[in-house]
């Protein structure tokens, strides 16, 4: 349902950029529910030519196009045959180059572990007209999807996002010292963690990261298939094998996940969802 006559919003759409035959935009597409877009998302899908799309987009998000737009696949799944990065940068400088309006639609944010900027730089580097659209990241998404505070006043005044995939791997530029981020004191936000969380368990806990810790794992998150699974460090894999989830998820570690139970029972914010945030 929405309110007034719909100008206002007809003038914020019309206000939004043209999109230009042979520019490649790089849009987030939010963590799930087609709600969640932004405006310049919805603007964007209504002018491109061809939209290049990962995985775990919803077609209702892809309905948004024109009819006549076309759809090429482009997703990436850990663990799961997925197209090669190098081959989804070169079919976006080919389309561009064409001289077709390139919609590379990404889940959450372009630049959040989303290879957003691998595929710009490949773009610049072959002269392609870029333009980049804000999304909203699953990993924050997701938190407040489950009712857990992203950060509460007495709590926390940091929190820190990263990725599992590539734990445990030794030497690279971007690897992670789980041990000293256990002694941050702040909560941890794991993208892509689930089949990395055994080895991440095992070197926060070497860091002295308390094995009660509360941690919740949020699966689907803002849709009608969200679930949630509330634990601690110590059970957290066991209690996701038990429920039998399935990648991807975010995984929340840390105090701001008890103070869920605070807040839901007067906080339901599945949106998209007429069931309860969490099980």
């Amino acid at each position: 349902m929405t309110g007034g006559d719909g100008t206002a919003l007809d003038g914020l759409l019309a206000g939004a950029p043209d999109f230009e035959p042979g520019q490649v935009w790089l849009v987030g597409a939010g963590p799930g529910d087609p709600s969640l877009l932004t405006l310049a998302a919805v603007s964007a899908l209504g002018q491109a030519d061809v939209v290049v799309y990962d995985a775990l987009v919803d077609p209702r998000i892809l309905d948004l196009a024109r009819p006549e737009a076309e759809r090429l696949f482009a997703g990436k799944r850990g663990g799961k045959p997925s197209h090669n990065q190098a081959d989804i940068s070169a079919t976006l400088v080919d389309l561009a180059r064409k001289g077709r309006r390139v919609l590379r639609l990404k889940g959450g944010d372009p630049f959040v572990f989303g290879r957003g900027g691998e595929e710009c730089a490949a773009l610049g580097a072959a002269g392609i007209p870029i333009r980049i659209i804000p999304g909203i990241t699953s990993g924050l998404s997701g938190l407040t999807a489950a009712g857990i505070p992203a950060t509460l006043r007495g709590v926390n005044q940091a929190i820190f996002l990263a990725t599992g995939h590539g734990a445990g791997q030794t030497g690279a530029a971007d690897a992670i010292d789980w041990r000293r981020v256990a002694g941050l004191g702040q909560p941890i936000v794991l993208y892509m963690a689930m089949k990395m969380m055994p080895l991440i368990r095992a070197e926060l806990r070497a860091g002295g990261l308390p094995g009660t810790t509360p941690c919740a794992a949020i699966v689907s998150a803002t849709t009608a298939d969200q679930r949630v699974v509330f634990s601690q460090v110590d059970r957290l894999v066991e209690d996701m094998e038990a429920a039998g989830l399935e990648p991807p998820a975010v995984i929340a570690i840390g105090e701001i996940v008890r103070h869920r139970s605070v807040l839901d029972g007067a906080v339901r914010l599945a949106v998209g969802s007429e069931r309860p945030a969490a099980e």
